[in-house]
């Protein structure tokens, strides 16, 4: 009988995907459930990856005429109402607060006391309460554009929770715009959406599909919603950022008028786009193996784990000062627009366990160093992309050229990897009982695992929507803008249909 290969994440990812990812998120030291319900602490490690998400983003806004700037985290009741088909979407995720302090209730404890005269709700999106200032902010067409980011936290009170991907608080981004027009402020959203896109594919590595949300699937309130549509290892669906068309809806619930050019005052166009901490999520779910977390180098907090081995004092200053140089041949060194940050791990520890800790930990490169390096001027470089056994003995004046080329061919790899997997998992199906034992469970132990995305004829009617969603747990995902024109039949009711969609479990 041959010898069960091991692998450094227990269960793996065929045993038991759901466990598999919270194994990765501990093995990496990523985030942990905090003592507050539903709520996650996000360690250094993972708060890393997502400020090299902030960073690289904000150049991308910066770069569209974006500016930041901060709202308030409380939210007016009154506010919400406003726009009855918002408050109706997040009422049940909303958190509310009714009393402004707490008082000694004269049995050693404290009572909640101070009534607000009106409960604010604790921001699960921002909408009605930055349109507050934005009325404030616009008067005449000279003031348009505006175009606003907020870095911000958000609190959606989530019944059944899983890190990064779905918590009651989590850190995110939401662009805010107004515009003189409906074809103005429909460039913006579509121009946004495309941003996220770009971000996705060139960072993240994550090939993702752009398309339109059905009307059972928008953002509450919104004329349009577009999303960014990726797929993980499991082949579910995840909604990697949204895009939101809000017309002038939010405009008219908040008073943002202008002056036009001819004089007259009319209500602004307005949009809004965001994506959050849910990437870290993405990344873990399309990269990772059983041996741990998988970052793309771009993304990653540091690049290059540098782990010396030695016997004694002797070997210990010598192959020390081996890898001052190292350190030293990358310091400000960058690949493409990222700077390059190694770590030096001397933890007391063996040389195999400080491997498999930066296996587990994503890290892009791994070099060696021993006395037989230093003697030979040479290091024995891993990639994370490859079998932790693989490495490369590069010459010491080489070893900058050789990385930096590395770095971009992992980039690249987990990209293509991503792309050759979703290829492999989606397919056109027109037959519906072939569409039902797609979606099927494959074997009891793992229900979530299913087919892919099915690319399949839809009629239009929510009833339709509904149906597959009960029957199967599967949604429109989107609308693709690359569908081409297409006579078919839907797959739930044979009514006739134009194009396809995009059919998949989701989280």
């Amino acid at each position: 009988m041959s010898k069960q290969k091991r692998t450094a994440i227990e269960p793996t990812r065929e045993e038991n995907y759901a466990e598999w990812y919270q194994q990765v998120i501990k093995n990496a030291d990523l985030a942990e459930n905090s003592d507050v319900r539903g709520c996650m602490v996000i360690k250094p490690w993972g708060y890393a990856i997502w400020e090299n998400i902030q960073r690289s983003l904000d150049v991308m806004f910066r770069g569209t005429g974006h500016r930041n700037a901060y709202f308030p985290l409380f939210i007016p009741k009154s506010y919400f109402e406003k726009e009855a088909e918002h408050v109706e979407g997040f009422a049940k995720e909303c958190a509310v607060v009714t009393h402004s302090r707490l008082e000694d209730d004269g049995n050693g404890g404290l009572k909640v006391a101070g009534e607000l005269s009106e409960p604010l709700i604790v921001r699960p999106t921002s909408e009605t309460i930055i349109g507050a200032s934005f009325a404030k902010w616009v008067n005449s067409y000279r003031d348009l554009p505006l175009l606003i980011n907020q870095w911000a936290n958000i609190v959606r009170w989530e019944m059944r929770t899983r890190l990064f991907l779905r918590t009651a608080e989590f850190l995110w981004q939401e662009g805010h715009t107004v515009h003189e027009s409906s074809e103005d402020a429909m460039v913006e959203t579509r121009k946004m959406l495309a941003v996220y896109a770009k971000f996705a594919a060139e960072y993240l590595a994550i090939p993702v599909i752009q398309g339109e949300k059905t009307e059972g699937e928008k953002f509450p309130g919104a004329v349009n919603t577009y999303c960014i549509e990726a797929m993980m290892q499991d082949r579910k669906a995840l909604q990697a950022g949204t895009s939101h068309f809000l017309g002038q809806n939010f405009a008219k619930a908040s008073g943002i008028k202008f002056q036009g050019r001819n004089g007259e005052y009319d209500h602004a166009w307005t949009t809004s786009w965001g994506v959050s901490t849910r990437l870290i999520g993405a990344l873990i779910m399309a990269h990772s193996d059983d041996n741990g977390l998988a970052l793309p180098p771009k993304i990653a907090p540091s690049h290059i784990a540098l782990i010396p081995i030695y016997r004694d004092s002797e070997e210990k200053a010598a192959v020390m000062e081996f890898c001052d140089k190292i350190q030293q041949t990358f310091a400000g060194q960058f690949f493409e627009d990222v700077r390059v940050y190694t770590e030096l791990d001397d933890s007391d520890t063996t040389g195999s366990e400080r491997n498999w800790y930066w296996i587990k930990k994503g890290i892009p490169i791994r070099i060696e160093i021993g006395p037989r390096d230093v003697a030979s001027n040479s290091v024995m470089v891993a990639r994370r992309d490859m079998e932790p056994r693989d490495k490369q003995s590069v010459p010491l004046e080489e070893i900058k050229g050789y990385v930096l080329k590395c770095l971009r061919e992992i980039q690249d790899n987990y990209y293509h990897r991503a792309l050759e997997f979703r290829t492999e998992h989606t397919v056109k199906i027109n037959d519906n009982k072939k569409f039902y034992k797609f979606f099927s469970p494959k074997n009891a132990e793992q229900p979530e695992i299913h087919g892919g995305f099915a690319l399949s004829h839809w009629c239009g009617e929510i009833a339709c929507e509904e149906k597959i969603k009960e029957d199967l747990k599967v949604t429109v995902r989107c609308i693709p803008f690359d569908a081409e024109a297409e006579e078919g039949r839907c797959i739930c009711c044979g009514k006739a249909s134009s194009r396809r969609v995009i059919f998949a479990k989701s989280y």
